[in-house]
């Protein structure tokens, strides 16, 4: 099975210039706890979570009118639509994320991958993945 018959397709960017309210209103209006953070021209450059908005944000004692750029992740993990999902699951085990994003070869976001699509699509081969994953918060 190929990425792109798993992904979603209807992904929610933000700019690293937006603000933390910003951020969360968007997140809050689409049901989602992850915004992919792109340049002008859709290429990712980093993520926000609901969890960097309360715990980075809050803990460096930011405001609503602060940038996204002061609490996003840099860190990318980024596959093809025509690799294979068990590359991308093993890409999310070996670096311990919960998603990775889907660009096409000049480097746009088309599409995002998340642990509960990964479940949807198999439950029983998707436990390894969610284990790893996992793993990363017991450590913390």
């Amino acid at each position: 099975m190929r990425v792109d018959e798993v992904m979603k397709t209807q992904v929610e960017c933000i700019r690293r210039e937006s603000t933390l309210g910003d951020a969360a209103r968007r997140m809050k209006d689409h049901d989602v706890g992850f915004l992919p953070v792109c340049d002008a021209a859709n290429h990712p450059v980093g993520a926000v979570t609901d969890r960097d908005l309360a715990v980075r944000g809050l803990a460096k004692r930011l405001g609503a009118d602060d940038p996204v750029s002061a609490v996003m992740s840099p860190d990318l993990l980024t596959c093809r639509p025509t690799d294979d999902i068990q590359e991308a699951e093993a890409l999310m085990a070996r670096d311990r994320k919960a998603r990775i994003m889907v660009t096409d070869p000049s480097g746009k976001l088309v599409g995002v991958i998340s642990l509960s699509d990964l479940i949807e699509r198999d439950e029983r081969r998707a436990v390894h993945t969610l284990r790893e994953v996992s793993s990363r918060e017991a450590r913390a």
